[in-house]
């Protein structure tokens, strides 16, 4: 029997999409407002579960492309509903929302008064045209014991360099859940090459229009649909949502701060319209998004999702002279005395300060720490200047390790249950134990996970050298593909999932790694499975 009732929406309709009920409710009848045809262009998705509630998210786009989607400039009525049943007869919760144009008629309705641990169609009706028929769940009851728990994690989706076939296995491994880490979209031109699949016409993203038209383009592809409407995503960001390497104020090329602000305000705002996340994460007035936040799973898990770009200090090690001159900044570093400074931030004073909060306060069995990069210490040589000797990623956790000992030594200090760390960034697949910072020679704390890429290719033939040399219990960067986390009370595994071939939408895909989780005993336990 399925822990969700009613039955789950069939596989067939979650790829192609249901075509609605032939009688459709007048809300907004085409004829009043002369919508055009093809409204739900980009698609439906549903996020971040409560108990008792849901975040459902549309945008009305005929002509996606378009700055203005190819809608007229005024505020349009869509319908929302909330069915027990695929095909809409037992309709539990119904209302009317209003996609505005100046938030380019993006829809986002926070559903409350829904059942917990509970599984529930949804869809939209406009312009008297209805969209594809989502599925979602809503979450187990505050300290409810759950039975399982299914996450498929990704990060990392190029558009240009593959196809998202990732996505295809993600929705017919049937999570509960899917987590995405950041790198939704690359904001850079699409270049010539040999590693490009498709193309896409548009200039680098560096204003609103250009961030829209970029979301819009990803969002075009059916398989990233039929991912969201298979299931509620709880997502974060990383750098290329707004540009390569960001980190608050500063982008890599310390551009004048007051015109990359505009840029970051403008990238932030199009990621709000084109994501299931609820009204209370809109951008504020200085352009600022509070994306920080616990999704609770019953008694038995806990989520804290992070933001490590928005408050993140300034890289350490650099030369003075890059900034002066807005120079683009050095990405290995060397162990310089400002790189272990216990002042340094990368999450910034308030969020961290929550999250030690939530760190100690959880009950939940397993503890779920959502960010976006490989958090384990690496030190490498740069191939271009191997006369440095030993470098650190100043982009990563290694580039601000006092920030990250904290968070370990938080775990240890005050018995967070089960520690997990999952991280994308990397392109590549990686696993390694976490230590306490104050035994660094002690048994293994937690956990670490990062699930690959979806797409996004790694230029890095020493790879897998550098893994070994940094003591990474398993790495891989030749395949793509995403991480699959099922947790129990009696237990969990986790999956490294990679494709055949990336850039093909049918590609098959196969289990490269299989790692066995046991309450109370952290650190790597490699399945010969």
């Amino acid at each position: 029997m399925s822990r969700f009732e009613p039955a789950a929406l069939s596989r067939r309709t979650v790829i192609l999409g249901a075509a609605g009920s032939a009688a459709l409710l007048s809300v907004g009848a085409r004829g009043a407002l002369h919508l055009p045809q093809g409204l739900f262009t980009l698609g439906i998705a549903s996020g971040d579960p409560t108990p008792d509630g849901i975040v459902l998210w549309t945008r009305l786009a005929p002509a996606p492309l378009e700055p203005d989607g190819g809608m007229p400039p005024v505020s349009v009525p869509v319908r929302w509903e909330v069915s027990d049943d695929e095909g809409f007869a037992r309709i539990v919760r119904s209302g009317v929302a209003r996609a505005d144009a100046q938030w380019t008629h993006s829809v986002h309705v926070d559903v409350a008064g829904l059942r917990p641990a509970r599984r529930y169609f949804y869809r939209f009706i406009a312009g008297g045209e209805a969209s594809p028929v989502g599925r979602t769940i809503t979450a187990p009851a505050p300290g409810a014991r759950v039975d399982r728990l299914r996450v498929c994690f990704g990060s990392c989706q190029k558009y240009e360099v593959g196809r998202y076939g990732a996505y295809r296995h993600i929705v017919a491994d049937d999570p509960d859940l899917v987590l995405f880490l950041g790198d939704y979209i690359y904001e850079d031109k699409v270049k010539d090459g040999d590693e490009a699949v498709r193309r896409f016409d548009l200039s680098e993203a560096v204003d609103l229009a250009g961030y829209r038209a970029r979301y819009a383009a990803y969002k075009l592809d059916p398989l990233l649909q039929a991912a969201h409407r298979a299931a509620p995503w709880v997502l974060t960001w990383d750098d290329h949502e707004v540009a390569n390497d960001y980190g608050d104020a500063r982008d890599q090329n310390n551009s004048d701060p007051a015109v990359f602000l505009r840029r970051r305000a403008a990238a932030y705002r199009a990621y709000y319209e084109h994501q299931p996340l609820r009204a209370a994460t809109r951008p504020d007035r200085d352009g600022g998004m509070h994306l920080y936040r616990t999704l609770d799973w019953g008694r038995l898990a806990q989520f804290q999702i992070l933001d490590d770009r928005q408050y993140r200090g300034l890289p350490a090690c650099q030369p003075p002279e890059l900034a002066e001159r807005h120079l683009r900044y050095r990405s290995l570093i060397p162990a310089c005395a400002t790189l272990g400074d216990p002042h340094r931030t990368m999450l910034g004073a308030e969020q961290e300060r929550w999250l030690m909060a939530a760190l100690a306060s959880t009950r939940a069995q397993w503890n779920v720490l959502a960010q976006q990069t490989l958090m384990h210490q690496q030190v490498r040589i740069d191939s271009g200047h191997p006369e440095r000797g030993d470098q650190y990623g100043a982009d990563t956790w290694s580039g601000f390790p006092a920030a990250r000992d904290r968070i370990f030594r938080r775990w240890a200090e005050v018995g967070t249950g089960n520690p997990i760390a999952l991280g994308g960034d990397i392109h590549a697949f990686a696993a390694a134990d976490i230590r306490d910072p104050a035994r660094p020679d002690g048994a293994a704390i937690g956990t670490e996970f990062v699930g690959g890429s979806i797409t996004s290719l790694l230029h890095d033939p020493s790879y897998k050298a550098l893994a070994a040399r940094n003591s990474l219990g398993f790495a891989e960067d030749a395949k793509r593909g995403y991480g699959r986390l099922d947790l129990t009370p009696s237990g969990g595994e986790m999956v490294f999932r990679g494709l055949d071939d990336s850039r093909r939408e049918n590609s098959a895909i196969a289990d490269i790694a299989r790692f066995m989780l046991e309450p109370g005993k952290p650190g790597l336990n490699m399945s010969a499975g």
